[in-house]
């Protein structure tokens, strides 16, 4: 069967696989293109183009629920996305094996969306699978030739309102019709470059369409190994949720050079946001903590690696997002330290 790209109206599987990619962020741009012998330039596959060499399709998660892997055409670009759910979740034309529900139908599970760092690994490794806490998970496959969210390059996110924008609609306009879940209760985490569009465009511009209190909307979001202060205006709407919104910067002792004074504006910007909204010290520290107590380098939150320090913060996302007690998973490390007071982080080193 001749595949095709999922709309707002159609679906299509891809084959089952998996991808082992490289992965650090922020990134600057590579050089592209060769020659050949005869001296003719020969166009190199990009990271995009070799992710789609990548069959997705349906598998199982490490709880036992079910993973589609598809992709979706939102706003002309094509996001590819990978969700877990028991299979009864899913919709009866999701194409699923036991998927039961109808399109648009509610459901108990909320969503827990990640987003990648430069590269993608944190895609193909989708760390947050496992239902956590009544949320289930979901990743997405950032739509750039370099696999960065919000395209550009370093701290310069040029394409950062349209991947925005896009990853709004996509879990609004598509991920209704492929499983039934609890649209009032949808987070994010951020991973790397990730983080820089959460933070940077993401959280400033639709927060207020996830987070809205007054609307019975609950959102929490998870930024590791990076932030960036707002880069487009923060509105009232915006404000008021992001004032209601659970937040959590989380770096390392030894992180990357660019991101040290980076991470530390970001902070001190959403904490303003949240003063602006009448919020005081104790309030802001409820909603709002930063940690960089981890030795190791970017994203090394567990001091050992990049793959299994972003595992550790995926497996802790409910005791440091959803009122636990902020240890993360099989450590004595507590990292709920309430933003004001904590906004100047103190580095160690360089990654």
């Amino acid at each position: 069967m001749k595949s095709r790209m999922l709309t707002v109206r159609s679906l299509s599987l891809l084959l089952a696989g998996l991808l082992c990619a490289v992965e650090a962020a922020p990134q600057n741009k590579k050089a592209k293109g060769g020659k050949s012998k005869a001296g003719a330039t020969q166009k190199q596959a990009t990271a995009f183009d070799q992710a789609q060499q990548i069959p997705g399709g349906v598998s199982q998660a490490t709880d036992g629920s079910t993973i589609l892997d598809a992709t979706a055409n939102v706003n002309n670009l094509p996001l590819r996305f990978k969700v877990s759910m028991p299979a009864d979740q899913f919709t009866t034309d999701s194409g699923v094996a036991g998927g039961t529900q109808a399109a648009g139908a509610a459901g108990a599970l909320g969503l827990n969306v990640l987003l990648h760092g430069d590269g993608g690994q944190s895609f193909f490794d989708f760390p947050n699978q496992a239902v956590q806490a009544g949320l289930a998970g979901m990743v997405i496959l950032a739509p750039d030739p370099n696999l960065f969210w919000g395209g550009g390059q370093g701290l310069d996110r040029t394409d950062g309102v349209a991947h925005s924008q896009a990853v709004a609609d996509l879990i609004t306009n598509v991920m209704p019709q492929m499983v039934a879940f609890n649209a009032s209760k949808v987070s994010f985490t951020g991973v790397s470059g990730g983080s820089l569009l959460l933070s940077g465009f993401f959280m400033p511009a639709h927060m207020a369409q996830f987070g809205d209190a007054a609307a019975g909307k609950q959102s929490q979001v998870l930024l590791n190994c990076g932030g960036l202060a707002p880069q487009v205006d923060v509105d009232a709407a915006n404000a008021a949720a992001l004032a209601a919104t659970r937040v959590h910067f989380q770096s390392t002792q030894q992180e990357l050079a660019q991101l040290q004074p980076a991470i530390p504006e970001a902070v001190a910007a959403y904490e303003q946001v949240a003063t602006g909204q009448g919020l005081d010290a104790a309030a802001v520290g409820a909603l709002q903590t930063v940690d960089n107590s981890p030795v190791g380098g970017h994203c090394e939150f567990d001091e050992q690696d990049f793959v299994s320090g972003v595992q550790l913060m995926a497996d802790s996302f409910s005791a440091v997002m959803q009122g636990g007690n902020g240890v993360l998973a099989g450590t004595n490390v507590n990292v709920l330290n309430p933003v004001p007071g904590n906004e100047q982080l103190a580095f160690s080193g360089a990654s």
